[in-house]
């Protein structure tokens, strides 16, 4: 016998997929950052502030707090991704945040006590691309499955 009844999937929206695979690289990313190899100079970490040697892929600076923010990041993604709104603020909040933190890392001397996270201009410029395209998705993608039917004989 031949069921009919529609099946319910357990595929996200696209819009909280964005979010879930968003969170799952901020913790890949957090993660990495305590990886001597893949942080060069990780001898050199600090727990915060300019004076963090280290430097993930060789080329973003690093700390200690820098990963764990990652970390947390990624968390904040991976849980929210559960449900349509936590999504999309996660997206667009999260995404104003990397703004905010652009500005910050362009308007502060990189050799002063005010970069305790740390920035570089690579972090900097990353940031960017993160906010925007972090807002773009939550704008964008949709959040609603799309549905089709299967004929069923």
């Amino acid at each position: 016998m031949m069921n009919s009844s529609p099946r319910t999937s357990m595929i996200a929206t696209p819009l909280q997929a964005g979010a879930l695979i968003i969170g799952a690289v901020f913790l890949l990313v957090g993660v990495l950052g305590f990886i001597p190899g893949v942080t060069a100079n990780f001898d050199a970490i600090t727990f915060a502030g300019h004076e963090s040697g280290a430097m993930l892929l060789g080329v973003f600076q690093v700390s200690v707090l820098h990963n764990l923010v990652h970390l947390l990041f990624g968390v904040a993604g991976v849980v929210m991704a559960r449900a349509i709104t936590p999504a999309k603020l996660f997206l667009i909040g999260g995404g104003a945040v990397y703004l905010l933190l652009w500005i910050y890392g362009l308007l502060i001397d990189h050799t002063s006590d005010a970069n305790f996270i740390p920035v570089n201009d690579a972090d900097n410029w990353l940031h960017l691309g993160l906010g925007l395209g972090m807002i773009a998705l939550g704008f964008l993608l949709p959040a609603r499955r799309r549905v089709t039917s299967k004929k069923t004989s």
